[in-house]
């Protein structure tokens, strides 16, 4: 552990700032698992209803550079994709 305060501060607010990171991207991973289940059901029209939700998840943790930009443009191809694909 730290000795000087403001290391310690700092130790504490990078703590802080991993949690909220974590949740964001669990939050990330939900999202997706719900497109895909979705998919998996196979109803076309559920499944874009749950994808547009998604997708502004998807863009405000892109926007929080939680995760980068080319990679949610990356599930967000491949989701819609899979949607597009479907019968």
């Amino acid at each position: 552990m730290a000795n000087i305060a403001s290391a310690r501060k700092r130790a504490r607010q990078a703590e802080k700032r991993r949690q909220h990171d974590a949740s964001m991207r669990s939050e990330l991973r939900t999202a997706v698992k719900n497109v895909r289940k979705a998919i998996e059901a196979g109803d076309k029209k559920a499944a874009m209803g749950v994808f547009q939700r998604s997708v502004g998840v998807i863009d405000t943790i892109a926007d929080k550079n939680i995760i980068h930009k080319n990679t949610a443009a990356r599930h967000k191809s491949r989701l819609s994709a899979l949607i597009k694909a479907m019968p």
